[in-house]
């Protein structure tokens, strides 16, 4: 009755967990655990690890804007100034990917034979349909912990582009900080998650973020291509374990 605990299950208490501070090995506790009640209390350290990375990132800048204040970098325009630093320390990130956004012709081609691939094969489509689901499942289990994620499809769900940034995020936590991204600015969001997943994880740009802002709800069968390709790249390079190729 009492062995709760599984291969690779930490059976630490909440005040253990709460004591850790490095997101990368509470991502692999998650990954490794199968008892469902230290499942549930990763995921709210891991939360509450991401709320606190936020707010301290909103009071270093607060206090930035206040030393700026202080120091009267301009006569009666010192306000503008502080507002002015603290809006480029908050796009500094995204503007360090200064990959094109615009994929390659030799990418969109491959994006373009996917999809249409998958649209010529009725004979396979039961399996289409279960293999969708099952990339959709795993999509929401990474991203379950971060907040301003709900995976619900391929389409609505991703149209702000927190939700790749989220994915992306999980596999490489140091590659920029989650907590500053911002959903209304969509197209920083896409070319971050893009530019990082190609750089890391060497998954093609398959999607344009010029083209997704235009977009009231990206198109599912693109984005289905893109996370399919990049549950692929990650399996290469023996982040995912898997018996099944998705």
């Amino acid at each position: 009755m009492e062995s709760k605990t599984s291969a690779g299950s930490t059976s630490l208490t909440k005040e253990e967990l709460a004591a850790i501070e490095d997101e990368e090995v509470l991502n692999k506790m998650l990954d490794n655990t199968t008892d469902f009640e230290e499942r549930r209390m990763i995921r709210a350290v891991l939360r509450d690890l991401l709320k606190k990375k936020r707010d301290k990132r909103e009071q270093d800048r607060g206090s930035r804007q206040q030393d700026l204040k202080q120091q009267g970098l301009s006569k009666g325009g010192t306000m503008g100034v502080a507002v002015s630093v603290g809006r480029a320390s908050m796009n500094q990130q995204p503007a360090k990917n200064n990959s094109p956004s615009h994929p390659s012709p030799s990418a969109r081609s491959q994006a373009s034979a996917a999809v249409a691939s998958a649209q010529k094969c009725p004979a396979t489509a039961p399996n289409i349909k279960n293999v969708k689901q099952m990339l959709l499942d795993w999509c929401r289990a990474k991203t379950e912990p971060y907040e301003g994620v709900d995976i619900q499809n391929f389409s609505s769900s991703w149209k702000d582009g927190i939700a790749f940034c989220a994915l992306v995020h999980r596999f490489f936590p140091d590659a920029f900080e989650y907590s500053t991204l911002n959903p209304y600015k969509p197209r920083e969001n896409f070319q971050l998650a893009f530019s990082t997943a190609e750089r890391l994880a060497g998954c093609p740009a398959l999607l344009d973020a010029d083209d997704l802002v235009q977009m009231k709800e990206p198109d599912w069968k693109c984005v289905y291509t893109y996370i399919q390709e990049f549950y692929r790249c990650l399996v290469e390079k023996g982040l995912v374990k898997t018996k099944k190729r998705l």
